[in-house]
C-alpha cells in the first residue's frame, strides 16, 4: 500500500481494519503514517515523503520522489504482493500501479482521481494502471464505467467514522472550552506547503476578527511536524491570545468549533459531516495556480460544494483570500443562525448519502480481483 499524506493515511487506516479482520494473517508494507501502523503496517517510507501540492513545489522534491518510486517498485518487483493498493495519491501511484500491472501483480486504487473536477485526461492512465478502482462517491463508477474501467462505490469511510450528531459538548470540555465559548476552528493544511501559504494570511484573518471580537477563542489542529511553523505564523501574525494549538484532535476540533476556516482538501468534507459551517480558501505559487486554474472543469473546488453541487459554503481563493476578505466570511457565518440551520441539513443528507459499510464493501471488491 501507498498512501501520499495524512488524508490518505486516514483512508488506508480505515480500510486496513476491514482487510485484517477479512485476513487475520494479513502482512501490509509500503508508504504510510501512524494510522496504518496501527493495523500492523510496515511503512519502508513514512508518508510525509510523498506530501507536497502544486507543479512548482512538486519539481522541487521531484528527484527524491522519483527515487522513491524507483526503490519501492524494485522491492515490490522482489517481494510480489498479492495486491497493491494504491491510497489516493494518483500522480505517485498511477504509474507505479502500470508498472507494477505489466509484472503481473494486481492493482486496485483506493479514491477514483477527481476526473468530474479536473485532470479528465487521467482516465486513460487509469485505465492502464488498475485493475479496480474503489470510489467513495456515488456518481462516480458510472463514470469510469463508460471508460471500461471496473469500479466499485463502498461510500465514504469517513461517514462511519464521524457520528451523524457530535458530541459538540464533549469536544469543547476535551479542549478545555465553556459550552459559551464562540470557537473558531483553522485548519491550514496538512502539508508544509499548505501551511508556507495559507498559515500566515489565516492568522492575519483570526487576529481581525479577534480584534472585532475579543471574546473568540482559536484552536488549531496541527500535525507534530507542522506544529513549530504553525505557532511561528501566528506569532507573526500577532495572534498570540485566545489561540489554542493542539498536536492532531482535528475531529475534536471540527466538534468543538462554531465555524471553521480550512484548506481546500479532505478536511473540508470531514468539516461537513460535522456538520460545520466553514469559510474554504486556498493558495499556492502563482504558476502552479495559473496552471491548475485551466485544467479546471467545474465551478466548486471545496468537496463540500461539489457534493452538493452548489455554493453552499464560500471560497476564496488564490488572490481572493486576502485576510480582510476571509475575516468577514468566517463572522458573517457567526451573525447568521438561520443560514448556519439551513446548511447543516444539507450536510446531514450528504451524511447519509455517503454512510456505506466502506470497509465491508472494499474488502469484497478486493478479494474478487484476488480471484478474478
Amino acid at each position: 500500500m501507498v498512501a501520499g499524506e495524512a488524508s490518505g493515511d486516514l483512508l488506508a487506516g480505515l480500510l486496513l481494519d476491514g482487510l485484517c479482520r477479512r485476513w487475520p494473517g494479513l502482512h501490509s508494507f509500503g508508504i504510510g503514517g501512524p494510522q496504518m501502523a496501527s493495523h500492523g503496517f510496515e511503512a519502508w517510507w513514512p508518508h510525509e515523503r510523498l506530501a507536497v501540492r502544486g507543479y512548482v513545489e512538486v519539481l522541487r522534491h521531484y528527484r527524491g520522489i522519483v527515487a522513491i518510486r524507483r526503490q519501492l517498485r524494485q522491492r515490490l518487483q522482489q517481494q510480489r504482493p498479492d495486491v497493491f493498493i494504491g491510497v489516493d495519491a494518483p500522480d505517485f501511484n498511477l504509474d507505479l500501479e502500470a508498472d507494477l500491472k505489466t509484472q503481473g501483480i494486481k492493482t486496485v486504487h483506493f479514491v477514483c482521481p477527481s476526473i468530474w473536477a479536473w485532470r479528465a485526461n487521467r482516465v486513460e492512465r487509469i485505465r492502464r494502471s488498475a485493475d479496480h478502482v474503489l470510489c467513495i462517491f456515488p456518481f462516480e463508477p458510472a463514470l469510469l464505467a463508460a471508460h471500461g474501467i471496473p469500479a466499485t462505490y463502498v461510500g465514504h469511510p469517513l461517514a462511519n467514522v464521524i457520528p451523524q450528531e457530535p458530541d459538540r459538548a464533549g469536544a469543547r470540555r476535551a479542549l478545555g472550552l465553556a459550552d459559551t465559548d464562540t470557537v473558531v476552528a483553522i485548519l491550514p493544511g496538512s502539508r508544509a506547503s499548505e501551511v508556507q501559504y495559507l498559515a500566515l494570511r489565516f492568522f492575519q484573518a483570526a487576529a481581525r476578527m479577534q480584534a472585532e471580537r475579543p471574546a473568540i477563542k482559536f484552536v488549531v489542529p496541527a500535525i507534530p511536524a507542522l506544529k513549530g511553523a504553525i505557532e511561528a505564523a501566528a506569532h507573526s501574525a500577532g495572534l498570540t491570545q485566545g489561540l489554542q494549538v493542539v498536536v492532531g484532535q482535528s475531529h475534536t476540533v471540527l466538534a468543538a468549533c462554531d465555524v471553521t476556516l480550512i484548506a481546500s482538501g479532505t478536511a473540508t468534507l470531514e468539516a461537513a459531516l460535522f456538520k460545520r459551517p466553514m469559510v474554504i480558501a486556498y493558495n499556492m505559487n502563482s504558476l502552479s495556480w495559473q496552471i491548475m486554474r485551466r485544467k479546471r472543469l467545474q465551478p466548486w473546488v471545496g468537496l463540500p460544494n461539489i457534493l452538493c453541487r452548489d455554493f453552499v459554503v464560500p471560497e476564496l481563493l488564490q488572490d481572493a483570500a486576502t485576510p480582510q476578505a476571509l475575516a468577514a466570511a468566517v463572522l458573517g457565518w457567526l451573525d447568521a443562525p438561520q443560514k448556519i440551520t439551513a446548511v447543516q441539513q444539507r450536510f446531514t443528507a450528504l451524511h447519509a448519502e455517503l454512510q456505506r459499510d466502506t470497509a465491508t464493501l472494499a474488502t469484497d471488491a478486493i478479494q474478487n480481483v484476488l480471484e478474478s
